[in-house]
Parts: C-alpha cells; structure tokens; sequence
C-alpha cells in the first residue's frame, strides 16, 4: 500500500499519544487504594478515543472533534469496530469530562478504574491489528 509519509506519521502519533495515556492509566492504578480513579479513567478514555482517531485516519475517514467513543465507533466500518455496549462506551466518553469538573459526578470508584483500563487494554489489542506496523513504534 503506497500511504503518504505524512498520513503515516499522523498515525504514528495518534499511537504513541494513547500509548502514553495507557502507560499513566497503568502506572496511576499501582497506587492501590490512593489511585486517583477519576484521572485512571480519563487516562484510559484518552487512550480508546486516539485508537479510534489513528484507526479512522488510516483508513482516511473523516471524523468530528469530539471525545464521544460512540461517535468514532460508528465511523468505522462495520468490522473494524469495537465490541463495546452503548453503555460502555457512553462511560468511558463520560470519563473524557468527569474528572476536569468538581460537581460533574459521584467519586468514581477504583473497581470502575480497573476496569475502564481493561477495556483500553482490549481497545490497543484490537485496534492495533489494524494499524500499520509502522506506525506502531516499539510498543
């Protein structure tokens, strides 16, 4: 496939900035008990939206400037997109938001954390089979 370098290289950085959102998720959560989960979550919403976003330029579709996963999801064709609920992916778009506002929510707590990392950790493995190796860096 003959892709313009500078297709390739916004690709590569769509990768590497939700690699390092993975890595702070990651990291944030060996804090045990005094993990910040809201910034935990945010981290690995971070890291689900700039998949999308470095899988939908890849495949040259055009996509709005939002943080709502659903709304990336459903630019991608039918087969590349995530196996995630509505529901899923309508709170971990609430974590783009919870944590930069002081009366957005209830705390958030560690279990939800926890979890929204898995999800990110399955998002990378997903989205990731699609991606230029390329673009994929040592990760």
């Amino acid at each position: 496939m003959n892709v313009p370098p500078d297709v390739l290289q916004v690709v590569g950085e769509w990768v590497r900035k939700a690699e390092h959102d993975l890595t702070v998720a990651r990291h944030t959560l060996k804090l045990g008990a005094a993990a910040p989960a809201e910034i935990v979550c945010f981290h690995a919403q971070q890291c689900v939206e700039k998949y999308l976003k470095a899988l939908l330029t890849w495949r040259g579709l055009d996509f709005p400037k939002t943080h709502d996963i659903e709304v990336l999801n459903d630019r991608l064709p039918a087969a590349l997109r995530l196996g995630l609920s509505p529901i899923e992916q309508r709170t971990l778009t609430h974590y783009a938001v919870a944590s930069r506002y002081p009366d957005m929510d209830e705390p958030i707590p560690l279990t939800a954390a926890k979890r929204a990392v898995g999800t990110a950790r399955q998002v990378r493995k997903h989205l990731r089979k699609f991606l230029p190796k390329d673009a994929l860096g040592a990760q």
